[in-house]
């Protein structure tokens, strides 16, 4: 089946800068020292990234970040939990964004 998003096109990120190799260098230089080791386990990165990965709605970063999250050790459970939180906070960040509305509405004088 053709797709808009093409599974093999994820194998292509790291060229995906090739007219501009500096910059592609400072940004996976980067990316790279993000997702070591730290405070958080590269695992937990991981599944924080998978979360993220649902709530931008990434095709590309979804597939990464699964496999990633597998290969660190991380289960079902966990990965769907954790997608469960990105759903919570992009829920809970639509809700909120209605005390706007309520603000307008409340201001009307009828």
């Amino acid at each position: 089946m053709d797709t808009y998003y093409k599974p093999a096109d994820l194998a292509k990120f790291g060229n995906v800068s090739d007219a501009a190799p500096e910059l592609a260098s400072k940004f996976f230089d980067y990316y790279g020292a993000v997702f070591a080791d730290g405070a958080l386990s590269a695992r937990e990165k991981s599944l924080i990234a998978l979360a993220v990965a649902h709530a931008v709605q990434c095709p590309y970063c979804i597939d990464a970040y699964t496999n990633d999250s597998l290969e660190k050790g991380a289960d079902a459970a966990q990965i769907t939990e954790a997608i469960h939180v990105a759903c919570a906070i992009r829920g809970g960040a639509s809700l909120v964004h209605g005390v706007q509305s309520k603000n307008i509405f409340e201001n009307l004088e009828f």
